[in-house]
């Protein structure tokens, strides 16, 4: 029997036999003698263990992989193409330019991969027949009933879906900026908090989709079908709430931060309470202290080192912000967004207002799916029923902060034995 089969005729493949190509894989990635590319080509490796496994630039072509593990498996620019991938874990995956031209994904689970640049626009194999030339090959359905993709919280920014039927598929909190979308069916997806801004959804049909709060920002909708689709609190180029076209929000700023920094004897306090600030594009480095911004939108903005102590933030959408080293202490930010957000190195500790008296950081409700902690100061922060999915905490100060009844899953670096309370897993 030859090494590898051709079209249509599947070797099958045991683990052990996938396991000893995948180590000569390894060799070849760290330059060490008898390496070679893994290529499975037309293989049949359907609910084979490949979890953490190197395997970059390998071929699985035409391959079944149905039920395969893959989970936390590195895959950049890996060929899938037209490979039957249905109910495979491609969980936490770096699948990062790859091409999955054709590939079956009916029910895999791709929650939290990374899938950068990854080509999953339509794609088959032509094989040649004799009596008929070229015929088109396609994978027979292996589950009774056809269920949606699993893409939560998953990295498709500037992918290239055109054309993909991802029915009923679970896009919730997946980033899909700039993606290509022309005549992708997309119905009934639940989509709910998805970053669609630039993407190209022309001629898709959204209809029966789930939009709500999700950001469509710059986003292409021409020709889009988006009857029955929920879209409550979706962010697009218009104006939500109060536009800057109602008020000087530049100048207001300014005589806020003037007031700041001279204790009240110039500029003046301004209140942004429902305002839309996005047209400010940054407010890096103000001093903003006790600013009112309540249900404010935010989104986008450059606010690194931005001064916000005590600052009234409820419900405001601070998504996709640069809020790197910005002074959030004693901040309410009850029911904020802060889903996608950069507070690297933030200071969300308590705000002493008095000899014995502190004011704690409260991000009571907030939902900062995907946030970026990393070495912030949440010591004392409330963070109580807040939705803190996929976030990273590494190197972050938790001492007697409150994660009571936090919902936490896939969470980095959150170390429970230095908070006050603990988390929901």
């Amino acid at each position: 029997m030859p090494a590898y089969s051709t079209a249509g005729n599947y070797r099958r493949l045991t683990q052990d036999e996938a396991d000893a190509i995948c180590a000569k894989h390894d060799r070849l990635w760290t330059a060490r003698p008898g390496g070679a590319r893994a290529v499975f080509s037309w293989m049949d490796l359907s609910g084979l263990n490949f979890r953490g496994r190197n395997l970059s630039d390998a071929d699985f072509t035409g391959a079944i992989l149905a039920g395969c593990k893959f989970a936390n498996a590195r895959l950049d620019h890996t060929v899938f193409f037209a490979a039957d991938m249905q109910e495979a874990d491609l969980s936490e995956c770096s699948l990062r330019r790859a091409d999955l031209r054709g590939a079956c994904l009916r029910g895999a689970d791709l929650t939290g991969a990374d899938l950068f640049e990854a080509d999953l626009r339509e794609g088959s194999i032509a094989a040649v027949d004799r009596g008929r030339g070229l015929r088109l090959l396609e994978h027979t359905s292996r589950v009774s009933e056809a269920q949606g993709a699993t893409l939560v919280g998953a990295n498709l920014e500037r992918s290239k879906l055109s054309g993909v039927i991802a029915v009923r598929a679970d896009f919730t909190d997946a980033i899909l900026k700039d993606a290509k979308l022309v005549r992708a069916n997309l119905k009934q997806c639940s989509m709910s908090g998805v970053n669609l801004a630039g993407a190209d959804l022309s001629g898709a049909d959204l209809s029966g989709a789930d939009l709500r709060d999700a950001v469509l920002v710059g986003a292409t909708i021409y020709a889009c079908n988006t009857t029955d689709a929920r879209m409550d609190g979706a962010l697009t180029d218009q104006p939500s709430g109060r536009d800057i076209s109602e008020l000087p929000y530049a100048e207001m700023v300014a005589a806020h931060a003037q007031w700041c920094e001279t204790q009240g004897s110039e500029g003046s306090p301004s209140s942004f309470d429902g305002a839309d600030l996005r047209a400010l594009k940054s407010i890096k480095g103000y001093n903003l202290t006790a600013l009112s911004a309540k249900g404010a939108v935010f989104y986008g903005l450059d606010m690194e080192g931005v001064q916000l102590q005590g600052a009234h933030l409820e419900g405001a959408d601070l998504r996709a912000c640069n809020l790197r080293r910005a002074d959030l202490r004693g901040a309410r930010l009850m029911g904020a967004k802060l889903s996608g957000s950069d507070l690297r190195e933030a200071v969300l500790g308590p705000l002493l207002i008095g000899a014995d008296r502190m004011l704690p950081c409260d991000m009571t409700r907030c939902v900062a799916k995907g946030t970026d902690f990393s070495n912030a100061d949440l010591h004392h922060a409330v963070m109580v029923f807040a939705d803190i999915s996929r976030a990273n905490f590494t190197g972050a100060s938790l001492k007697q902060a409150d994660l009571s009844g936090a919902h936490r899953p896939n969470t980095r670096g959150l170390e429970l034995t230095a908070v006050a309370k603990g988390a929901t897993a």
